[in-house]
């Protein structure tokens, strides 16, 4: 007879027998239920010491349960004895058990998307056999939720662990997704068939071995949370399509990890490149005249003539005729040089082609050339664009 676990307002759990139509308990409240009824109008009405209880419909064992409790405070004596017509699977009391025992000697659960599924349902087995639930005071790692921001950086179609699974190149004998199983499930419980058992032990097998399997693939976040160094920095020159010849920055960067399979990404005219435990990151350079804008534009003055603002208290001597008051696009002076683009502030001062832009530059000086440190810095940044894309 098929049970399903519901939980009811009190936050105690009940069960719930469609074919009957009917909760093993109150939806109010199965223990307020148990505990008014059974506890306070039964058994603590009972003056007797070592009552005698006969339960008919022994349940989920709530009832006897409560009155364990109570007694031990009582300190009372209680033979206890329960019937039921249906009773649940001991073997899965049993296999719950044993699973929280593996539980007390750890403090890490590793999974894959188990709080949408599997740790609510542990947790609502738990509460249908009166039993301590462990994960409140566990550390979870769920693989699925540290590599969905990554699923187009891996260029996968979905984050399913089969796709994760292929993607690294691991292969799995099982032939069917959960969805697909249900039904077999269904078959197996109406008429046994030990061929439908084995298609869901497979299934679970598979699920296991293959989340083991692909636990490298978190190096990919490991990017930002373990830290690289740039251990060299070159400039090329190239021609584009168009003939012209154009510049970039190559980082070679050196990470303390292995990346289980290389991948490549592209965003924003920039590239990067990682296999084994290297990376190799290319940044295109511009080259020519860039703006610094003022933000205090009502203090200066722009100078048509010379496309250029000049601060009122230096302006002032120049003719009027010459001058006009600035506005906030055209408060700026011009600067010549190479420029390396950044789609956060990152270094200052900070250029712009046009006002309104929003992608932004500095100038690449020779003290940031010299600078390891600062490559680092700025390569954990174009990382960071490309993999998140908060670049526009």
């Amino acid at each position: 007879m098929k049970r399903i676990i519901e939980r009811t307002e009190d936050g105690s759990a009940t069960l719930f027998v469609p074919e009957l139509n009917e909760h093993y308990h109150s939806v109010k409240g199965a223990r307020t239920e148990s505990q008014h009824i059974f506890i306070d109008m039964g058994f603590k009405a009972s003056t007797a010491f070592q009552p005698r209880i006969l339960e008919i419909g022994f349940g989920t064992g709530l009832n006897a349960l409560l009155t364990m409790e109570t007694a031990g405070e009582e300190k009372r004596v209680v033979h206890y004895t329960g019937i039921e017509l249906y009773p649940l699977s001991w073997e899965e009391v049993d296999v719950l058990k044993a699973f929280l025992s593996l539980c007390q000697s750890h403090s890490i659960l590793v999974h894959y998307n188990g709080n949408n599924f599997d740790i609510p349902y542990m947790k609502q087995k738990c509460a249908q056999y009166h039993l301590r639930e462990p994960f409140s005071h566990m550390t979870g790692v769920d693989i699925y939720k540290r590599i969905m921001p990554y699923k187009k950086l891996l260029g996968l179609e979905n984050v399913k662990q089969k796709t994760v699974e292929q993607f690294m190149g691991i292969k799995r004998d099982d032939q069917y997704n959960g969805g697909e199983l249900i039904q077999i499930y269904e078959d197996y419980v109406k008429a046994p068939l030990p061929s439908d058992l084995d298609l869901l032990l497979l299934h679970n097998a598979d699920d296991m071995k293959g989340m083991f399997s692909i636990l490298p693939v978190l190096t990919y976040s490991d990017m930002f949370t373990h830290p690289f160094k740039v251990v060299k920095v070159q400039s090329n020159k190239y021609e584009d399509m168009n003939g012209d010849t154009q510049t970039e920055v190559l980082m070679k960067i050196r990470f303390p990890f292995l990346f289980p399979k290389q991948i490549t990404f592209t965003g924003n005219g920039c590239r990067f490149r990682a296999e084994e435990n290297e990376g190799y990151l290319k940044v295109p350079v511009v080259y020519g005249s860039m703006k610094y804008f003022y933000s205090n534009y009502k203090e200066y003055y722009y100078l048509p003539a010379e496309d250029t603002a000049m601060h009122k208290s230096v302006a002032a001597f120049v003719d009027p005729q010459f001058r006009e008051p600035a506005k906030a696009s055209t408060c700026y002076t011009r600067k010549e040089g190479a420029f390396l683009p950044q789609w956060d502030i990152i270094f200052s001062p900070v250029f712009k082609a046009e006002y309104g832009d929003k992608l932004c530059y500095f100038e690449l000086t020779e003290a940031i050339k010299r600078s390891p440190a600062e490559f680092g810095k700025y390569a954990y940044h174009i990382l960071d664009m490309l993999v998140h894309g908060f670049a526009k």
